[in-house]
């Protein structure tokens, strides 16, 4: 379901431009209007929608959730930590479905570059950046394998 810009909703803030990936999402020289030059491209990750305040960027919906003619659109909620999203079907009926964007606070997260750079040992082990301090824990349990014997 690539996403594609409504020309009459958007204002050519370039947000969405930024938000892609994939850099298949162009405003045009002309009418400073969003569009998607490379639709066959779209990762589907819907960042371009997510952040288009003007709600212009919308999804062509696979027929196995919405419909052929029908519309995905979202609300990004950033005080209530939600996103909704409504699928509309041709005949006018409307689903709405609303999920938690996150469960820290918007800002709360340190970028990668305030944490210390890793041990060489620590580079060897299973463990990923900050962990296990992101998860509130002293260290991260090892998993054991059992060999063929012991099981």
């Amino acid at each position: 379901m690539p996403a594609y810009v409504v020309s009459y909703k958007c204002v050519g803030c370039g947000d969405c431009v930024t938000a892609c990936p994939q850099s298949i999402i162009h405003i045009d020289p002309g009418n400073r209007k969003a569009f998607n030059i490379e639709p066959d491209m779209c990762w589907e990750c819907f960042p371009c929608v997510k952040v288009c305040e003007q709600k212009a960027v919308e999804i062509r919906g696979y027929s196995d959730f919405s419909p052929l003619g029908g519309q995905v659109t979202l609300d990004r909620d950033t005080k209530s930590n939600v996103i909704t999203w409504f699928i509309r079907y041709k005949n006018g009926k409307e689903y709405k479905f609303t999920y938690p964007i996150r469960t820290t606070q918007w800002g709360s997260i340190k970028p990668a570059h305030e944490y210390a750079a890793p041990s060489p040992e620590a580079l060897k082990t299973h463990l990923l950046l900050g962990e296990p301090s992101i998860f509130g824990l002293d260290h991260l349990p090892v998993p054991v394998r059992k060999t063929s014997k012991e099981r």
